[in-house]
């Protein structure tokens, strides 16, 4: 970055993220082992060979047999490597190589599964759904671990993409462990009852679990009863698991569709699913593979209400007169587990807890279903007919998301005509194929059949006729009339058009129609039913762009990301929000409509009115409506359902009078817009005429008001916390000076005790109790106002940066899926950094990148994206303007002002998650005088449970180091100067000093036995004044030294590796050197230093931080002068980038923004910046009030509501009474 000195920068910054997703974790018991590298050559099979060297059985990984591995006879996408493990086992993880001693080598694969060998399974990985990294050359080795971990006996690897100038080549390990199982088999008309006695004095927490896996998208996996009508069912309906739960005197449970807790997507697939039910006392919580959903539950529903019996594969009810219209579980149960008790284990021994009904078997069969998925419009399948035949007929299944494509065309021969059957609109619509330029014509029939569900489909051709019917619905069939030229024995062609022959013509008759994307099964033609693996061999039909033996449908709406209740809907490629009626917008309705406050509605212009507050902006809370009052400083005004004075008589404590208000905004609204103000307030007026608020005899509360918490207070309006009196009580004017309220003083005739209740942190007032209107003639009244709000502080929080070495230091940016920034700037700088964090290989970056444009890029694992919005005019003018930028999993999006916004797709099947571990640090400069010193202990004694200080990171017990990196800007005219001293308690040591001549010295002694090692940088002398940034970095017994990006050394020691147990750290002078420390470093120790240190980090220690900051830690100590100080500063900062985007942390000038001051311009922007974080912290350390009023005045309110003619009539009694007695004080504070 270019470097003009002192730049002046003012910005008003939000961060908002919401994090998606399960963290991922690794597997909780060990289960590595390696699972192939013993199995025998027959358990390797593959698509082709290139020769009998090249062929499977020698794929085992760092094996060198025969070639090196296997390599297929033809590099393409249709080759497979597949291993028998021979039994069902856990995988946990995978790992690949490249062919021995070759070129040949795969950079990305597909892993697929099975327990059968046949209808395979991809692997989807939780933060992507594309495949998996390969090799990058032939003899390292690439792991990856799989979470969660998959069982199956069958692993498939496909081959992806591979080095270009050469061949695929694998060899490959799973590692893994034995798989216990247990598994029943049930036929769709059996079942099993299980039943247990029932805890009732500890019932604790009741858990199902199970796997469960079918080619059925209906039926039951268990069914509990209950009494009076209660039961809980699981079942699967639409090859989603839905949870009814019935509760009262029903007779069965919810018709299938009917209410009830949906999970789960597409688990008719043939492959295994787990189920875990947890029910206890907090309600029910259902998990289905990796996604979970809780349900609240009567608290006694699982235990008290439900009989000690559960039915699984179907409900199966003894005894009982009741109908169940619900289909049986026809498929495998594995597992069932129910408090720890092995169920299917007692079916087999045939306990007395069992009773099975209908036939099942304990080991579960494997339907042979071969499927083949149509990855994209172009993919086709050619099936030859029958010749010969009178008539012809063809039936398949298909599932798909997509609304329209073409499933089937017949009779293509050059003139013959021909027909089509194609979907449009999610609806089947055969007829003739039109020629060029002609209108389709022909049937329609079926109605969403684009719902991700198997669809059947059978057409029947005679000469001039065809029929058509869907899911064997006669109802649905449909005829039409098609030329004459389609002949029995006519090719089948499924998908698009054909390559080559009469393709071109195909796709002219068809127009825009695209082919097929979806699954394709039970393909039946002329009554005999295709066999797909011989297609895939080769010996039937042709095709291509297919994946056979597979059915690789994705929900992609299950996790929903579309946010704020948006509707997700999808393609075979891509998801869709719509966001109507949600007031979010944007891809994924991320983005707000509304303002986060009245204050924000005030900077945009606009007058007094009712709005729309959205008060965590892009948060989970809903939008409210609130009235704005628009004066200089705008209130947000909230009604509540008791405005009116309300009077009270015959209460006591025994039957107090309890108000409970309930406000035109929710409770965690309420209390998102009260902490985001400055200042909020409640008039609260309270009349009595012998009615007191506490008693005279023991001070006990007669009358209280609630808080937010519902906690109770007994303070009142113009009183503040703890003190227990009324307005009047603080300005000692009561009307009996004996009481702290006037309502105290037990008066016959009205008295009245007003005034604002104003300590944010209790409102807004939720209830008001009065317990002392019993006693003959007592009476009260009260009113209570609107909450009234004014300030925003997210929108005036702000922090000073001066130099280009500023940062602002917050916790890691968790925003995986979901992340926005907004905030305004203004500067004089040409160029730099708002905002920056990483991780590994992701990071997140905002910056100005020159006067007129500024950069939005980050990098999620799918390589580097950059966004940019070029201003017409420059931005670096000294005025405010204001800056969007989102990321999520769909788009990204950059907007300056209002200036069109830049916009970025994400690819569909790429990396998701965004995956940062690093933090902004907010580091200082420092100006050391003569004889100071700055010591930073890396244990603090006395107080061993002490936790880290937030500014540091703890080094805990003995920390031995063996790699450490410093970082530093210096500059001094002192030499020889000790610039940092770091030691431990076996008298080893670091020292890095200026010696005599002003040379840069690292001394190194890590044996207490050698003399230092010595890292002598004599190229200059070092104490002229200027500005130096050093870079130190060791990695056992190799130090890599760099100063300005331009001079460096590298240098092995020979004293030790190791850095054992590190004490502390000094800066300046070394109070006690110790006889163990080196001459040269004890004479630079002796004098200290004099000059400028700044932007100082030790791994992850800021010392200076940590010293001079506001509440600094307990482990660092300030001796001498030493001040914060702006002296980082230089015209040379540019420092090294050990990331693609990170920097070293500079110092930093914290103070008050100077208004209407410029400091010229800098490489770096620095300035004012306002941050709100929200799901982050907001730095409170860095936080400047621009505008803080305590309200002296009553504010404009919401036009006045009539409360009717009691209130009336009160209100002129108090006033007649009054008027007699004089006008009352009204407090307000």
């Amino acid at each position: 970055m270019g470097s003009v000195p002192g730049a002046f920068l003012q910005t008003l910054l939000v961060l908002s993220a919401q994090s998606w997703g399960a963290a991922l974790a690794g597997s909780p018991y060990h289960c590595e082992e390696p699972l192939v590298s013993t199995l025998p050559s027959s358990s390797f099979s593959s698509s082709s060979e290139l020769s009998s060297s090249h062929s499977p059985s020698f794929a085992r990984l760092n094996r060198r047999d025969g070639a090196g591995g296997w390599t297929p006879l033809v590099s393409n996408k249709n080759q497979w490597l597949q291993i028998d493990l021979g039994e069902r086992v856990e995988v946990t993880a995978v790992a690949t190589q490249g062919g021995y001693g070759s070129s040949d080598w795969v950079t990305s694969y597909i892993l697929m599964f099975s327990d059968s060998g046949r209808n395979w399974k991809q692997y989807w990985r939780e933060d992507s759904i594309s495949g998996f990294l390969g090799n990058a050359n032939a003899d390292s080795v690439v792991q990856h671990r799989l979470w969660p971990p998959l069982e199956a006996r069958h692993l498939r690897f496909l081959p992806v993409a591979w080095n270009p100038d050469s061949r695929i080549g694998m060899r490959v390990e799973a590692y893994g462990c034995a798989h216990r199982s247990e598994v029943i088999d049930f036929d769709g008309e059996s079942s099993l009852l299980y039943r247990f006695i029932q805890n009732t004095r500890s019932p604790g927490t009741d858990i199902i679990s199970l796997k469960f896996k079918t080619l059925q998208s209906d039926g039951i996996l268990f069914h509990r009863d209950g009494q009076n009508g209660n039961c809980i069912t699981l079942e699967l309906v639409k090859g989603k698991l839905i949870l009814f739960i019935n509760s009262g005197n029903a007779t069965q449970p919810s018709p299938p569709g009917q209410g009830g807790l949906a999970l789960g997507s597409l688990l008719d697939d043939g492959h295994w699913h787990t189920v875990r039910l947890e029910c206890s006392g907090q309600g029910l919580n259902l998990t289905v593979d990796r996604h979970s959903r809780p349900i609240w539950a009567p608290a006694e529903l699982c235990h008290a209400d439900l009989d000690p019996e559960i039915s699984f594969g179907g409900i199966l009810a003894p005894g009982k007169p009741m109908v169940f219209p619900r289909k049986n579980f026809r498929g495998c149960l594995e597992n069932i587990n129910f408090n720890g008790e092995d169920v299917i284990g007692l079916a087999k021994q045939q306990g007395p807890q069992i009773l099975v009904t209908g036939t099942v078997a304990f080991a579960c069969a494997h339907p042979q279903t071969v499927p083949a998925t149509f990855l994209s419009a172009q993919s086709h399948l050619a099936l030859p007919g029958s010749p010969g035949a009178d008539a012809a007929s063809v039936s398949f299944q298909f599932r798909t998301w997509n609304r329209a494509g073409l499933l089937l065309s017949w009779g293509t021969r050059p003139g013959s005509g021909g027909f089509f059957l194609a979907l449009q609109d999610g609806r089947l619509h055969v007829g003739p194929r039109a020629s060029p330029g002609q209108a389709q014509s022909g049937a329609r029939t079926g109605v969403g059949l684009n719902d991700g569900q198997w669809h059947s489909v059978s057409v029947t051709s005679t000469w001039g006729h065809l029929s058509v019917m869907v899911d064997d619905d006669v109802a649905s069939t449909v005829h039409t009339t098609v030329p004459v030229g389609v002949h029995p024995g006519d090719a089948y062609h499924f998908g698009g058009c054909p390559a080559h022959g009469s393709g071109s013509d195909c796709s002219r008759s068809l127009g825009p129609l695209g082919g097929f994307q979806g699954c394709l099964r039970l393909i039946s033609i002329d009554g005999q039913e295709v066999d797909l693996i011989s297609v895939q061999q080769g010996a039937v039909g042709n095709f291509s762009d297919l994946l056979i033996d597979t059915c690789g449908i994705l929900d992609r709406c299950l996790p929903n990301y579309c946010e704020h209740e948006g509707t997700c809907s999808q393609t075979w490629t891509a998801f869709h929000c719509d966001c109507s009626s949600t007031g979010y917008t944007g891809a994924t309705c991320h983005r707000s409509l509304y303002e986060p406050s009245c204050e924000a509605y005030k900077h945009l212009g606009h007058a007094s009115g009712f709005y729309n507050i959205d008060p965590d902006g892009s948060g989970p809370l809903k939008p409210f409506q609130a009235f704005c009052n628009m004066t200089d400083v705008p209130w947000t005004v909230l009604q509540h359902n008791g405005s009116a004075l309300t009077r009270v008589k015959g209460a006591s404590l025994e039957n107090p009078h309890r108000a409970v208000f309930q406000y035109t905004a929710s409770a965690e609204q309420l209390l998102a817009s009260v902490d985001r103000a400055r200042h909020c307030q409640q008039e609260l007026e309270l009349h009595c005429r012998r009615s007191r608020l506490q008693d005279p005899r023991d001070g006990t509360a007669l009358s209280w008001w609630a808080g937010r918490a519902n906690e109770t207070h007994t303070y009142w309006g113009g009183s503040f916390p703890g003190a227990h009196q009324c307005a009047c009580g603080l300005e000692r004017d009561c009307l009996d000076p004996q009481y702290g309220c006037n309502c105290d003083a037990d008066r016959d005739e009205w008295t009245s005790d007003v005034g604002v209740l104003s300590h944010r942190e209790h409102l807004p007032v939720t209830q008001i109790v009065i317990t002392d209107a019993d006693r003959p003639g007592s009476e009260a009244a009260y009113k209570l106002g609107p909450l009234q709000c004014q300030g925003d502080g997210s929108f005036w929080n702000s922090a000073s940066f001066h130099t280009e070495a500023s940062y602002l230091h917050f916790p890691t940016f968790h925003g995986e899926l979901s992340a926005d920034v907004s905030f305004f700037f203004k500067t004089t700088a040409s160029s730099g950094v708002f905002l920056e964090n990483l991780g590994i290989t992701d990071f997140i970056s905002l910056e100005l990148r020159s006067p007129a444009e500024v950069a939005f890029s980050f990098d999620v694992g799918n390589g580097p994206c950059e966004l940019t919005v070029q201003s017409p005019t420059p931005l670096s003018d000294n005025r405010w303007h204001l800056v969007r930028a989102e990321r999520n999993v769909k788009e990204a999006l950059l907007q300056v002002d209002l200036l069109p916004p830049s916009t970025r797709q994400a690819p569909e099947d790429g990396h998701r998650l965004l995956q940062l571990n690093s933090q902004l640090f907010v580091e200082i400069s420092a100006y050391f005088g003569t004889g100071s010193s700055v010591t930073y202990n890396f244990q603090e004694y006395h107080s061993p449970s002490t936790n880290a200080s937030s500014h540091a990171a703890s080094f805990q017990g003995e920390t031995t180091l063996t790699q450490e990196t410093i970082a530093f800007s210096f500059r001094t005219v002192q030499a020889p100067s000790l610039l940092l001293y770091v030691d431990s308690f076996y008298k080893e040591y670091l020292s890095v000093i200026l010696a005599k001549n002003g040379s840069l010295q690292i001394r190194y002694k890590l044996d207490t036995h050698q003399d230092p090692d010595v890292v002598n940088l004599n190229f200059r002398n070092m104490a002229d004044g200027k500005l130096y940034h050093v870079n130190i970095s060791r990695e056992d017994g190799v130090v890599f030294v760099e100063v300005n990006q331009k001079t460096w050394r590298q240098v092995s020691l020979s004293s030790g590796t190791a850095f054992r147990a590190i004490k502390s750290l000094v800066l300046g002078r070394i109070l006690e050197p110790g006889g163990h420390v080196d001459a040269e470093t004890a004479r630079a120790g002796a004098r200290g230093f004099s000059g400028c240190l700044s932007a100082l980090q030790f791994q992850r220690v800021a010392p200076l931080k940590a010293a001079l900051l506001p509440g600094r830690s307990g482990r660092a100590s300030v001796r001498g002068p030493v001040a914060r100080s702006s002296c980082g500063a230089g015209e040379d900062a540019a420092r090294e980038r050990t990331h693609a985007r990170a920097e070293y942390p500079g110092p930093v000038d914290e103070g008050e923004p100077i208004a209407g001051e410029t400091r010229g311009d800098s490489a770096v922007i620095g300035g004012v910046i306002a941050v709100v974080m929200f799901f982050l912290l907001c730095l409170a350390a860095i936080a400047v009030r621009l505008y803080q009023q305590r309200n002296l005045y009553t504010p404009k309110e919401a036009p006045p509501e009539s409360h009717g003619t009691n209130e009336a009539v009160l209100r002129r009694e108090l006033s007649v009474q009054n008027a007699a007695r004089g006008t009352q004080k009204e407090y307000f504070v």
